[in-house]
């Protein structure tokens, strides 16, 4: 049978308030009291109904997290950064894994609003009309979301975000500058922020190059199985035919490029195929040619979203604040720099 409160007081012969007082207000009851109720908590093995607490305060002590691809080591970095920022606020982190999946992000939604958490990050599957009233709607009605790896166009929710357009930029003008003309961009969903951005940014860097051309290689999926995909068939084609330079998306694309690109050894790396991936996960360089990548601070852009959320909470008629990083190129030997 569970232990009570009712049991506790009994236990350490007090009323019933004063064990509420040390579970919730210790610093109101006298030192000795304290003593004796924690002292009967662990002999009975009393565990507090948070459930109920939180219902009665109206909110819990965590926050949603919901990001796109909980394996990508990218979104592990934000989530530790989220964490441990929100720890030094007393919150506990609870995490989603969308997988590209409106429905499953619904879900989250839904779960988490459920939960009482205070507050949500979220990296958004899309962001059309319909799913930014309703997460607008969301923070209306009192549950704060902050955008994270995400902007809404007009700014109306608060949002931590990288300049992706200039990350691909970088990438591609690093390429061009490298000598490389036949440039291929691996990347994909389009609905994919991201992705976009990075490659709006690729087509900056080469409009002022006009000798230069832009491939696009579409992926259904940001994995290390797609980019080997992408290598092999990159390497089964003419020498003639294949891109002298690759720009991927993602890390995980790069690796899998990097992989499947020199599984017939016909194709050098980065003699032949100058390759350049995003994010810069802590196995880039650990590749067998280490990766040149675009450096996003994965970890301080959880920290900063938590740091939002807290904005929103103290102040909700505040302004929507809007956190952007800047990238950094990052270059190694896959792209000869």
């Amino acid at each position: 049978m569970a232990v009570g409160v009712k049991d506790v007081a009994a236990a350490a012969s007090v009323s019933v308030g004063t064990v509420s007082n040390v579970l919730n207000r210790p610093e109101t009851v006298a030192p000795a009291t304290v003593a004796r109720v924690q002292a009967a908590i662990e002999r009975l093995g009393f565990v507090r109904n948070d459930a109920a607490r939180q219902l009665r305060a109206g909110r819990s002590r965590s926050l949603g997290l919901i990001v796109l691809d909980s394996a990508n080591p990218f979104f592990a970095e934000v989530a530790r950064g989220a964490e441990e920022r929100a720890r030094e606020r007393g919150l506990s982190v609870l995490l989603g894994n969308s997988d590209h999946d409106g429905e499953r992000e619904n879900a989250y939604l839904d779960l988490f609003r459920e939960q009482r958490v205070n507050g949500i990050l979220l990296t958004p599957h899309g962001l059309d009309p319909d799913r930014a009233r309703m997460l607008a709607e969301l923070a209306d009605a009192g549950l704060p979301v902050v955008l994270l790896d995400a902007e809404l166009e007009g700014g109306r929710l608060p949002s931590v975000a990288v300049d992706d357009v200039e990350g691909g930029q970088l990438a591609v003008a690093h390429l061009l500058a490298q000598g490389r003309r036949r440039i291929a961009f691996v990347g994909g969903p389009p609905s994919v922020r991201q992705v976009a951005d990075r490659l709006e940014g690729a087509r900056r860097a080469l409009a002022a190059a006009p000798d230069a051309a832009l491939e696009v290689i579409e992926c259904d999926e940001l994995t290390v199985l797609r980019g080997r995909d992408v290598g092999e068939a990159i390497a089964r084609r003419a020498v003639d035919e294949r891109p002298d330079a690759v720009f991927c998306a993602n890390d995980l694309l790069a690796v899998g490029v990097l992989q499947g690109a020199g599984i017939l050894g016909s194709v050098r790396i980065p003699d032949d195929l100058a390759l350049v991936g995003y994010d810069d996960i802590d196995f880039a360089q650990a590749t067998v040619v280490p990766l040149s990548s675009v450096r996003q601070p994965a970890r301080e852009i959880g920290a900063a979203a938590v740091d939002v959320l807290f904005s929103v909470l103290d102040d909700p008629a505040s302004e929507p604040r809007h956190v952007r990083f800047r990238p950094e190129l990052v270059v190694r030997a896959s792209s000869g720099g």
